[in-house]
């Protein structure tokens, strides 16, 4: 029986800061997360079905997690493949936002693992503008391919 490939999709806010490049993180919710910091920061992202449009699920769950608004146009990353076997396909936008505003939905986990016990956690704790330099120390290692991407893209647009 073969598995169900699970697939997200998320979007990356960046901006323009003096002569440089800022990249907005989000730090995952929850106590599982509660004491790791750099290589567990993430894009905006969520699991979307066949149903939906990659990029319409993409800007759902930017605003589910953040409470931010989008503004197109969007530049497409690709994709990248987790640990997990999750793909994550990407797009870049330019944004600007106040990272103490950000407002998170939550959700339902079990908590201690295994112990039967469901807590409500939000999805993002936190959310930062990082240089791009510094969002290499602090994105998840199988994401870095998109913030790379993004680079080159805007690189060519110059």
């Amino acid at each position: 029986m073969s598995k169900t490939l699970k697939r997200s999709a998320g979007l990356l806010m960046y901006r323009r800061a003096l002569d440089t490049i800022e990249v907005f993180l989000m730090h995952p919710g929850g106590p599982y997360w509660s004491k790791k910091n750099e290589g567990f920061w993430t894009i905006p992202k969520g699991e979307y079905g066949t149903d939906e449009e990659p990029l319409v699920a993409a800007i759902r769950e930017f605003q589910e997690e953040t409470a931010f608004k989008v503004f197109a146009p969007f530049i497409k990353l690709g994709s990248v493949k987790q640990k997990t076997g999750k793909v994550v396909l990407a797009w870049a936008f330019q944004g600007n936002c106040e990272p103490t505003e950000l407002v998170s939905n939550t959700c339902e986990v079990e908590w201690p693992p295994r112990s039967g016990k469901k807590i409500l956690i939000p999805e993002v704790d936190r959310g930062e503008w990082f240089s791009v330099d510094r969002a290499r120390e602090f994105l998840r290692m199988e994401q870095i391919p998109l913030l790379n991407r993004l680079m080159q893209r805007l690189a060519s647009l110059e």
